[in-house]
């Protein structure tokens, strides 16, 4: 069986820091360094990635490289005495994926598009870099294609600062699973049949526990 162009670019970025293709990635990082931390592409450099994801090269597509410093939030010493525990340089570390502040940065960049999605594109000792995906939801040409035309829908607006995106919802566990367990369609039915029965649910913020109704109750009589 005749193999296409995607899977030896996949091949190649199963170990991109070997061989030719890591003198390649040296050579890309050594640039990208010098460069601004949100830079407009021509060309996706993953291309097998992209077009998984949904990328098109066509008008109202952009792709966007995004610069991340890496590691946590550790801050400098404090010069002044205080406790260790209030020095505050240790333990703080962001609830986000690098690659969500990604999308959310080169959204704030461009305000007028909408995130798709985004993907790993290299690192070095102090950066990582993501292309990020993005897409023009006013433009005829996405409006008139079937299939990206979802995404300029109202609901879809600023939908990478609302967890819609692949990094919003594996941040927030509906990727992660062994099965149906764990996905938004079963969480979503989980949380149906609990308003059903009226046993507490999330959107009562900690309110009282709603017991159900006993069979005298609902035909209004008492013992």
């Amino acid at each position: 069986m005749v193999s296409s162009i995607y899977s030896y670019i996949s091949e190649q970025w199963k170990r991109p820091y070997e061989g030719e293709h890591g003198k390649l990635m040296k050579q890309r990082l050594m640039e990208w360094r010098r460069q601004p931390s949100i830079v407009r592409v021509e060309k996706p450099t993953r291309l097998d990635k992209a077009r998984r994801l949904g990328y098109k090269a066509k008008i109202g597509f952009i792709v966007v490289r995004v610069r991340i410093r890496k590691g946590g939030l550790r801050k400098p010493r404090p010069s002044s005495g205080r406790r260790p525990k209030r020095m505050g340089v240790y333990g703080h570390a962001p609830r986000k994926s690098l690659r969500l502040i990604a999308e959310e940065r080169a959204a704030r960049k461009y305000r007028n598009l909408e995130v798709l999605n985004s993907y790993y594109v290299g690192e070095d000792g102090l950066y990582k870099y993501y292309e990020v995906i993005m897409v023009d939801p006013t433009h005829p040409s996405i409006i008139n294609d079937p299939d990206i035309n979802w995404i300029a829908n109202s609901s879809q607006r600023g939908r990478v600062f609302r967890g819609k995106t692949g990094a919003g919802k594996k941040a927030r566990g509906l990727l992660a699973t062994r099965g149906l367990r764990g996905t938004h369609k079963y969480k979503w039915k989980k949380k149906a049949k609990e308003r059903m029965y009226r046993k507490r649910h999330e959107a009562s913020r900690g309110s009282r526990l709603i017991a159900p109704k006993t069979v005298y109750e609902e035909l209004g009589r008492e013992d």
